[in-house]
């Protein structure tokens, strides 16, 4: 989440739905921390997921 603020600031200056911003990135880190937790319930470090961006 490395351009969080900057992607409030956009949405503050656009108008644009804060709701869906934060649905968004939230849903990446759990997606992110899911991955991780299969891959470690593997016991599998090579195990590559695509995540749709």
């Amino acid at each position: 989440m490395p351009n969080f603020t900057k992607g409030i600031m956009e949405t503050l200056l656009n108008k644009g739905d804060l709701d869906e911003l934060f649905r968004k990135h939230l849903e990446s880190a759990v997606n992110s921390l899911l991955q991780a937790e299969l891959t470690a319930f593997l016991d599998y470090l090579n195990c590559k997921i695509k995540l749709e961006k």
